[in-house]
């Protein structure tokens, strides 16, 4: 997948070691990520798309699909939701990667 703004917010160590021990092949390996790449990328635009001001959709992501891997969407973000938006998604990671490991953990999502 292609660089991101929120990239060096995600930190899945734990996520790695479970998809390792899991994985039978390579191409499960890679299976299993591109569903958490899918997941994360879903729950970071909701996320986004549900604090930012509706009448500001259109402009976030006109930047966005303009440059994705643009880091200065953070200091955009943050500034027209007034809250910091780093916080909020590493917040929103945190639970998600709680609830890929229960999934893991319990096979279904493998």
């Amino acid at each position: 997948m292609s660089k991101l703004f929120y990239d060096k917010l995600i930190v899945f160590e734990e996520i790695e070691t479970e998809i390792a021990k899991v994985s039978q092949s390579k191409e499960e390996k890679e299976e299993l990520w591109q569903i958490v790449d899918e997941m994360i990328h879903h729950k970071v635009l909701d996320m986004i798309l549900r604090k930012l001001p509706k009448d500001k959709h259109r402009e976030f992501m006109d930047k966005f699909l303009a440059a994705p891997h643009d880091e200065s969407l953070l200091d955009y973000l943050s500034a027209k939701i007034g809250d910091d938006a780093e916080k909020l998604i590493k917040k929103e990671m945190d639970a998600l990667a709680s609830e890929i490991l229960k999934e893991i953990k319990s096979n279904k999502l493998v």
